[in-house]
């Protein structure tokens, strides 16, 4: 990929404010299409090149960037999509803050690190589809879980038949949202279903002990269906699984820990399925104790097991075929070998 412009957007709520570094020109357009269309006209009148060596770099800001990355990626246009806090802490000490100055510095950004910034590829639209869902499940997830503590609170201070009206509607509340998780999570099983390469992945890291129906959906849409990491340990560091050394010289010494820069939604799906399989894998489970035996905090312990999960669902996903309790069959093995 030749590229001569880079072009920096500052994405907000309802404009773009978009600087084209070698020119030094900066325009301000609506953030919707007739915005992308006026956009992508100026670039061309003021570039005077072929778009296809435009650069253009804008930060990941969910909901507010989607609609422009789709426009971008519609056209085959170079764009990369990158995080907030790298941008931010590549710039050094600064001082000030407005969206002209913001989309200078994403165009010098793209272009001092031009050998780094990676062309942005958006997943497939069932992987988006599925990711929507399961971010609407969480919400109605939180929601019950908070109508449901606070009817249990009231319900300790509380007599229901004093108050039937107020317990009536929580326990309405609480029963409706529990039917619209399970609607979603339906909608969510259909899209997989429907889609052949979806659903074998689905089945192949299902056949996982301790990785169900939601950990499942979750590292399928993470992992952009296994083709957005080239190994388990790069997505164990993006999942904030991955153990870092903290020394330097002789006088640091601080212990081996994992990073708070990490994808905290399904870090804690990890550490849940975790639990899960130490309760429904003999093997982890006894690795579990033995290592707690050894001196292992419990943490410790379990931030391997996560590790030993995400690498085992790499595995089963490369070689194509289910997860084979090796540790069962041993155990059949010694109780049917002759005497």
């Amino acid at each position: 990929m030749l590229i001569n412009t880079y072009v920096g957007i500052d994405v907000s709520k309802l404009t773009l404010d978009v600087f084209i570094r070698e020119s030094k020109l900066h325009k301000q357009v609506k953030n919707n299409l007739s915005g992308f269309n006026s956009l992508l006209k100026w670039l061309e009148t003021q570039t005077l090149q072929s778009l296809d060596t435009v650069l253009v770099c804008f930060e990941h800001t969910g909901l507010y960037s989607l609609p422009l990355a789709l426009f971008l990626e519609e056209r085959n246009m170079h764009y990369s999509m990158i995080s907030p806090l790298e941008i931010k802490r590549s710039m050094g000490i600064t001082r000030g803050k407005n969206d002209l100055i913001d989309s200078k510095r994403i165009a010098e950004f793209a272009f001092r690190f031009k050998d780094k910034v990676s062309e942005t590829k958006l997943p497939a639209k069932d992987i988006r589809k599925v990711h929507s869902l399961l971010t609407l499940r969480d919400k109605l997830v939180t929601n019950m879980k908070g109508y449901a503590m606070t009817y249990n609170e009231t319900l300790r201070t509380m007599r229901k038949e004093d108050f039937p009206e107020l317990f009536s509607t929580y326990e309405n509340m609480v029963t409706s949202l529990k039917a619209e998780i399970k609607k979603v999570e339906n909608a969510i099983k259909t899209i997989l279903k429907n889609n052949l390469q979806l659903w074998t992945s689905y089945k192949l890291v299902t056949s996982v002990k301790g990785i169900g129906f939601i950990v499942a959906s979750y590292l399928i849409v993470y992992t952009y269906n296994f083709t957005r990491f080239d190994t388990w340990r790069k997505f164990a560091c993006y999942s904030g699984i991955a153990p870092f050394d903290y020394q330097s010289g002789t006088s640091v010494r601080g212990k081996t820990q994992v990073s708070s820069i990490a994808n905290k939604q399904i870090k804690t799906m990890l550490h849940l399925a975790s639990i899960c399989a130490i309760h429904t894998d003999a093997e982890l489970r006894e690795y579990y104790h033995r290592r707690q035996t050894e001196g292992k905090t419990k943490m410790a312990v379990i931030n391997i097991i996560r590790n030993k999960l995400v690498s085992r669902v790499f595995a089963v996903i490369k070689r194509g075929t289910p997860f084979v309790d090796i540790k069962k069959y041993a155990i059949c093995l010694l109780y049917t070998s002759p005497s």
